[in-house]
């Protein structure tokens, strides 16, 4: 699985509200056991949150360079991405199957692959992220589509 993802310096964003912190837990031990590179930038409990504070930070790290790719996780997915996408640099998708992640990518060049925590398993996550990180951008046709989505 390594070997999928991006290398260099930057190191994936992960984010998760409370509903999405266990799946996001069981992220971090595949990320740990492979020697993945990430930032976590919460929340780091199960308690109550409010996803949007955990999602601006992610945000943040693709706006300013940080990290290139991230992972979010909230109960549905719904909000969490929603609030990523009001991000310029991010281009976050929301998957349910690992089809799904891969149109993401190559079709939109998704940077952010957003997971419906309660709705899918662990082994259908771990699917989604292995298709996710290594399914290239299509480029062609679709840059330019892409090209019309931030607001200038």
């Amino acid at each position: 699985m390594e070997a999928l993802f991006p290398q260099g310096e930057k190191s994936i964003g992960l984010c998760s509200d409370h509903a999405g912190f266990d799946m996001k837990k069981y992220i971090i031990t595949l990320f740990d056991e492979r020697g993945i590179r990430y930032t976590d930038f919460g929340t780091y409990t199960n308690e109550s949150c409010d996803y949007p504070d955990f999602a601006h930070k992610l945000g943040a790290a693709i706006d300013n360079g940080e990290c290139d790719f991230g992972i979010s996780i909230c109960g549905t997915g719904n909000g969490i991405n929603m609030a990523l996408n009001k991000h310029q640099a991010v281009r976050a998708a929301l998957c349910w199957n690992p089809y799904v992640a891969k149109m993401a990518r190559a079709h939109n060049n998704a940077n952010v692959l957003t997971l419906p925590g309660r709705m899918i398993s662990e082994q259908e996550a771990y699917e989604m992220i292995v298709t996710f990180f290594t399914i290239p951008f299509e480029g062609g046709r679709h840059q330019a589509r892409i090209d019309k989505i931030p607001l200038r």
